[in-house]
């Protein structure tokens, strides 16, 4: 009896034997379940809210749920929106009233991979999370902004988890290598590309560690080569509504970005042929001719719209042929993240400066308190200017001038690079000759 209970113990996957046993372990995330962060805190005070938990596959999603048990006295239940449906919801549902009329106790419902629930049943959730006899925490890999109901959504926080990066890789390696009792037999260059392969996957690398471990023999250290031989030995199958899905698609991601045609187009082949919804691979292919693409080429994203709705006219197999298009193009264009990354630093310096309002020179002023205010005084009509341009700040009063887009010398965005230089020069010069006049 013993001897069997030790083997079904040895046999445990080392993923689930590393599953952190509390938040301060969770590999990546202090961002959000640290002691000062909003996940956190909220724990740590015991005061649940409803939440979801977005984030790429393997980043800590299900464990940091998990864990949640554990600092809260909410009676703990958890379904998956993969093998659950309306009667399981209905239970579970049935529980928590019960559980609360008759204990006075509430209900902290985990659903994992949330997004897979549809529109009627995700309404289904409202009243229940409304009047507080469930606290819902929902995961998933999905935007929540596209996949989850806007009444759910407002009723829910929604914390974002990193997909994680080369030193969390080299944590949970650490923690490997500490549980198996010996080093990862693998070179430095070896063990730089299993993170690189892992693609912000946790569990990715540690399946991979383990697979690493049961392979080597006799002292063997494994080279890049060797490794590639284990990567390719325990390809799985494709889901596309599991790991299989998320792999291919960052492959496909991958080679657009390095402007790799033909690798590109043999993921999305994969992918096609494997069965996945070719409406998910152009709303893909799209966001990419928006974020890596962008303006170093503007009809990239003209191009993606107009093979998407091919694709809707045609549908399968001729429509396939405008995905294919719609890759290489993408594939084969210059690429800038320039509009993506200025995107994020206005987000950012926005949260901090919000509260500032426009200049009121270039604000309407409809009314007769409004011009007595100063609105609308003193603004100039750029196209009347010289050159067209008046070089008048657009920046709240008191704020200095924050540059945020730098366009790449690449593509359509090269012309737009000397566009964006000319008017900065000759907005110093107008600055200069208006400072003058002044004085």
């Amino acid at each position: 009896m013993e001897e069997t209970l030790f083997s079904s113990q040895i046999k445990r996957p080392l993923a689930d034997r590393l599953r952190p046993q509390s938040l301060e372990e969770v590999v990546g995330q202090n961002h959000i379940v640290g002691d000062d962060a909003p996940l956190g805190r909220m724990i740590k005070s015991g005061k649940i809210t409803s939440f979801i938990l977005w984030g790429p596959p393997g980043c800590g999603k299900t464990t940091i749920a998990r864990l949640i048990a554990e600092y809260t006295n909410l009676y703990f239940e958890q379904i998956s929106a993969v093998f659950s449906g309306v009667a399981d919801l209905k239970r579970v549902f049935s529980y928590a009233q019960e559980r609360c009329a008759t204990q006075g106790k509430g209900t902290l419902l985990f659903v994992d991979e949330i997004h897979r629930f549809n529109k009627s049943q995700q309404d289904g959730f409202l009243p229940y999370v409304e009047d507080g006899t469930i606290i819902l925490v929902g995961a998933t890999t999905e935007n929540p902004s596209f996949e989850l109901n806007a009444a759910l959504l407002s009723r829910c926080q929604v914390f974002v988890l990193n997909r994680l990066n080369a030193d969390d890789f080299e944590e949970l390696l650490k923690r490997a290598e500490k549980e198996m009792g010996k080093k990862l037999p693998v070179d430095d260059e070896a063990r730089d590309f299993m993170k690189e392969t892992a693609d912000g996957d946790g569990r990715y690398i540690l399946n991979l560690a383990e697979n690493v471990w049961n392979y080597a023999q006799n002292g063997e250290v494994f080279d890049k080569e060797n490794l590639l031989k284990v990567i390719r030995s325990r390809a799985p199958v494709y889901d596309k509504g599991r790991d299989g899905h998320y792999n291919l698609i960052s492959a496909v991601h991958k080679s657009l970005r390095g402007s790799d045609v033909d690798a590109a187009l043999y993921w999305v082949g994969r992918m096609i042929t494997a069965g996945e919804d070719p409406k998910y691979i152009l709303r893909r292919l799209t966001r990419f001719a928006v974020e890596d693409v962008s303006l170093a080429e503007p009809n990239a994203v003209t191009q993606a719209i107009a093979c998407w709705e091919t694709y809707e006219r045609l549908g399968s197999p001729e429509g396939d042929l405008a995905i294919m298009q719609l890759t290489a193009y993408l594939a084969t264009a210059p690429k800038s993240a320039a509009v993506y990354k200025a995107m994020h630093e206005a987000f950012a310096l926005a949260k901090k400066t919000g509260s500032l309002m426009p200049p009121k020179n270039i604000l309407n002023a409809p009314t007769k308190l409004m011009r007595d205010l100063g609105y609308h005084e003193g603004y100039e009509y750029d196209p009347d200017c010289e050159d067209g341009f008046s070089g008048a700040n657009y920046f709240p009063d008191g704020m200095r001038r924050v540059k945020l887009y730098h366009p790449v010398d690449r593509g359509f965005e090269r012309e737009i690079k000397k566009r964006v230089e000319y008017f900065d020069k000759l907005r110093i010069e107008k600055q200069k000759k208006r400072t003058l006049e002044n004085k």
